[in-house]
């Protein structure tokens, strides 16, 4: 599996007063804004970034970690098969990434994701919904026919 990016994810519910302190402060640029997530990016390391998520729209289960790869179906297979525990299901998300969580052994919560194919229509971003925290071995589901 190879890694594309590890991303940190800062719950806030000071999500002005973030972008003042990445953007206006330390210099990052923003590089995605969807009102309820903002994800700022060194201008000389566009792969050095930081996440903030709105703590009231962030959904039950929170990442504090997002790592990107180059092919989550792989990843969430192995995550499967080795019975990791994965408290957010495979999903396609409607701003253009597929992802999972999975906990670590020390209790933290990874995003781990892949970006679509571009050329994949872009839908209006949403508020993730609010899921609850479910074993790996509860989590299996068909995959919708491509």
């Amino acid at each position: 599996m190879n890694i594309r990016r590890v991303v940190p994810d800062v719950s806030s519910e000071h999500l002005a007063e973030s972008r003042d302190f990445y953007a206006g402060f330390l210099g990052f640029q923003v590089a995605m804004d969807m009102g309820w997530v903002m994800t700022f990016a060194s201008k000389s390391n566009p792969t050095a970034q930081v996440t903030v998520i709105d703590a009231e729209k962030a959904g039950a289960v929170r990442p504090q970690m997002s790592i990107e790869v180059d092919d989550v179906d792989r990843a969430h297979a192995l995550a499967v098969k080795q019975n990791r525990n994965i408290v957010y299901p495979l999903v396609d998300e409607p701003w253009g990434v597929r992802r999972f969580f999975v906990v670590d052994p020390n209790g933290v919560v990874i995003n781990v994701l892949s970006h679509k194919a571009s050329g994949t229509p872009s839908r209006k971003a949403r508020t993730p919904a609010r899921r609850t925290t479910r074993k790996a071995t509860s989590n299996r589901r068909r995959r919708p026919a491509r």
